[in-house]
Order: C-alpha cells, then sequence, then structure tokens
C-alpha cells in the first residue's frame, strides 16, 4: 500500500467490518517519536535556497524521507523547517530497510 521509504510503511493495519459484513483496512494512528530521542546522523545549516527534500536528498540519500528530518526536529510543518536561514536542523540515522 506505501513505498518502504512512507512514514507509513512501518504502521500497523487495522481492521473494521461494517454491520453488513464489508471489511475496511486502514492504518492506525502513527505516533510522533520525540525528536530529541533519535539518533543523529549530524546536523546541517539551513541557507537561503535549501529545500527540505534537497537536504535529505544530501544527507540521507532520498528526498523522500524529508520526514525524518521532520520527526528529528519535532515539525509537524516540513515547510518550517527551512523558513529561516541559519536554523541548525537534527538529521537522523535512518532505520534498517530505509
Amino acid at each position: 500500500m506505501f513505498e518502504h521509504t512512507s512514514r507509513y510503511a512501518r504502521v500497523a493495519d487495522a481492521r473494521y467490518v461494517t454491520s453488513d459484513g464489508e471489511e475496511i483496512v486502514y492504518k492506525v494512528r502513527r505516533f510522533l517519536p520525540r525528536g530529541e530521542t533519535l539518533p543523529l546522523l549530524g546536523q546541517v545549516t539551513v541557507r537561503a535556497e535549501d529545500r527540505l527534500d534537497l537536504i535529505a536528498a544530501h544527507t540521507l540519500g532520498n528526498p523522500e524521507l524529508f520526514w525524518r528530518i521532520c520527526d528529528a526536529n519535532n515539525a509537524l510543518s516540513p515547510w518550517e523547517l527551512t523558513d529561516r536561514p541559519g536554523r541548525l536542523l537534527r538529521v537522523p540515522l535512518l532505520q534498517p530497510g530505509e
């Protein structure tokens, strides 16, 4: 259902059966980790021209892993991480299989 790089790939499935017997499969809620507890690969200083996908591509090797940087910085809105040049971003180590 989700690519292996998706933030939802490891989230468990749940099932709901309607009154007429139809089964609906859905993902359970994903709780955000505390960013300060994630092991770090390093830190990056945001430049004026930076975008989060480019930072993820450069540091993690895949632009689709931008959400890992969001998690490491306790950010719900990805664009807030690059809106202030000079900000220091935590870049987490990848988990096996990412």
